[in-house]
């Protein structure tokens, strides 16, 4: 099974064009989104080509592919848009290997975690900062697909056999991460 996985999106239809050609080219099985769909928030800038009904059509295209939680920026009203659930405050997903828990990151965080079992995964967007924090569950936040902060790039994640890949929006590797160490 191979999966990848963005958050915060934020209403841009350059870039969820733009994760929608990746998520072609990876040949990945589903899409992981981590809330923040459409709505670019009050804290953050208008992200390039700001158009959340762009970006509901392209996702909707996806429908079927796609595995969403909600965001603290995500709505009612952007549910009335989508043709997939997005209200959920979390979602679990086993691939033999491993529980990889998501979540967007507002609710649980690595101080915060859901319950869990040692081992597990927990993937959250929210702060827009690609992270990987080990303790006794995994913590790994892709960073943003739209608004990336932290002099982080534009990026996303790919999970795959036990194997945690952070990408650049063009598909550049910028580091790997075991499911185990």
């Amino acid at each position: 099974m191979k999966l990848l996985i963005a958050s915060d999106i934020h209403g841009s239809a350059h870039f969820a064009r733009l994760l929608a050609k990746r998520y072609e080219a990876e040949g990945a099985s589903r899409l992981l989104l981590l809330g923040d769909l459409l709505y670019h928030g009050p804290r953050n800038a208008l992200p390039e080509e700001y158009y959340p009904a762009g970006v509901a059509a392209i996702l909707n295209e996806l429908k079927d592919d796609i595995l969403a939680v909600k965001g603290n920026c995500d709505s009612s009203v952007d549910q009335a848009v989508l043709s997939f659930p997005i209200e959920a405050p979390y979602a679990v997903v086993f691939d033999g290997e491993a529980t990889l828990y998501l979540s967007h990151g507002d609710v649980f965080t690595p101080d915060s975690p859901l319950p869990h079992k040692k081992g597990d995964v927990l993937l959250t967007g929210h702060t827009h900062v690609p992270h990987v924090i080990r303790k006794d569950m995994l913590f790994l936040n892709p960073g943003s697909v739209s608004i990336p902060k932290g002099d982080s790039d534009h990026s996303y994640l790919v999970y795959e056999s036990g194997l945690f890949t952070f990408k650049k929006i063009d598909g550049t590797t910028y580091n790997q991460v075991p499911l185990c160490e």
